[in-house]
């Protein structure tokens, strides 16, 4: 991959003509059939063609695909308050609405004071016994010698653990409807990013109505949590009553019922399924890689000797940890960051117009050599003797960056470092034979056709104090 590195901080505007690099495109649609076909190939091989800065047209959009780590922190980071969240995350408006991954301005700005408290690590640390519980009764159904679909199971149990941990409440009760509308309003994204013409939300067409039917069903769903919690007026332990009880210290005002149901369908539905990938993924990579797998074993066997892991056995489960974060370096869950430019402005020492859109694919920056060594390969180890605090801060990013990075990242890491520590403590996992993993590529990076794996037994594992 070739890079742009032209300075990134001068504020005088360029000539307009001076403009990015980029592969030619048809004379109306632009570069949308590559664009279509397979977003991430298409990406990568502009990069690697054209730079770390590439200017590419969806139609009458124009969009740049950034993947020079200096640029990217100046997106993020350094002018971060001079672009806003890109067109895509508005194609299905009316699902998360005015939540924190779509909000812009002051109004984001007071609902991240808000609900920022409710993610301290203190807060998480309260959760443990839920991610412990839901995990081990998940165990309880696996049988030596079963194949399953670890990406299905993960999936069940990360939104089992936001149901009780948002809501209070068991799962499973709506746990279909809420996987059913999280599938079709992806597909519908997908569908809606490479199609040239919008039509407008209020058109009846067959997207449309599936996409006002999820709305429906979610809306169901959070009200009826909500005006239960507002008329019982207890405060309980989890996410909802915290974020209905939080209090806004400048003009002390609470969240209403609509930014409540915004606020956690986003919580909901953006970080259930990111963190249940993230864990299949990290499966599928350890299963393939029995040097790296045996390393986790041993970790777990002398940190934790068969009990259930606390918060404080975190900090000495660092092969979990690196496990964890090369898996996400390889496969990141929200694999495109984008934002767009809310005024005419010098970018990486070209004229942006405002408007533009900037695409930042983690799935391509996480693979580039200059920064990791053997890039297409899992290799946990990397990340030893804090290997990420050397990386520039546009290079690894698989949270995010900046002032809205997301706000449950710790709340993730904690959650999935105990759920593998669990796992890892009785069993492991064998590939199917004969079954490819590839990519889907939807608003998320999703293994497909999942990870069809085979249970297997570790050994001394009914010697655990984990019981089963």
């Amino acid at each position: 991959m070739t890079s742009s590195r032209q300075p990134a901080e001068s504020r005088a505007l360029p000539a307009r003509t001076q403009t990015p690099p980029g592969p030619p495109g048809h004379w109306l649609w632009g570069h949308v059939t590559g664009f279509r076909k397979d977003r991430l190939t298409f990406m990568r091989q502009v990069a690697k063609d054209y730079g770390g800065v590439v200017a590419l047209r969806l139609a009458h959009r124009r969009l740049w695909i950034v993947t020079e780590p200096t640029v990217i922190e100046t997106v993020l980071i350094t002018r971060a308050r001079e672009f806003r969240k890109h067109f895509a995350l508005r194609l299905n408006q009316g699902i998360l609405n005015n939540g924190l991954l779509t909000s812009e301005g002051d109004f984001w700005l007071r609902q991240r004071r808000l609900a920022q408290p409710a993610f301290h690590r203190s807060h998480v640390a309260t959760y443990i016994p839920t991610f412990v519980e839901h995990t081990m009764r998940l165990l309880a159904h696996w049988k030596v010698g079963e194949n399953r679909d670890i990406l299905d199971d993960m999936m069940s149990l990360t939104m089992r653990i936001a149901s009780r941990t948002l809501f209070g409440a068991d799962g499973d009760n709506h746990a279909q409807r809420v996987r059913g509308a999280l599938d079709v309003s992806q597909e519908e994204f997908v569908r809606r990013l490479s199609r040239l013409i919008q039509m407008p939300k209020w058109v009846p067409t067959p997207g449309n109505r599936k996409i006002a039917k999820v709305v429906r069903d979610l809306d169901t769903i959070i009200y009826d949590f909500i005006r239960q919690r507002r008329a019982s007026g207890e405060q309980r332990d989890d996410l909802l009553s915290r974020l209905l009880h939080a209090r806004d210290d400048m003009d002390h005002t609470r969240m209403t019922d609509q930014q409540l149901r915004d606020e956690c369908l986003t919580i909901f539905l953006a970080g259930q399924e990111t963190t249940a990938l993230a864990l299949s993924w990290t499966w599928y990579l350890l299963a393939e890689h029995p040097e790296a797998a045996a390393r986790i074993y041993a970790e777990v066997d002398e940190v934790l000797n068969g009990r259930v892991p606390t918060l404080d056995d975190l900090p000495r489960l660092q092969e979990i940890e690196h496990a964890l974060l090369e898996s996400m370096r390889l496969y990141p869950p929200a694999f495109i960051l984008g934002r767009e430019a809310t005024a005419d402005m010098e970018l990486a020492g070209y004229f942006c117009p405002k408007g533009t859109t900037i695409l930042m694919p983690q799935a391509v920056v996480h693979r580039d050599p200059r920064y990791f060594a053997n890039p297409d390969n899992f290799d946990p180890t990397r990340w030893r003797n804090e290997f990420e605090k050397r990386l520039p801060k546009g290079a690894y990013f698989p949270f995010g960056g900046g002032p809205r990075i997301c706000i449950g990242n710790t709340f993730a890491m904690i959650e999935m470092t105990l759920v593998l520590a669990l796992i890892a403590q009785r069993f492991r996992f064998t590939m199917v034979p004969g079954r490819t993993v590839t990519t889907n590529q939807l608003f998320t990076l999703r293994p497909s056709p999942g990870v069809p794996a085979t249970i297997v037994i570790r050994p001394n594992a009914g010697q655990s104090h984990l019981g089963g």
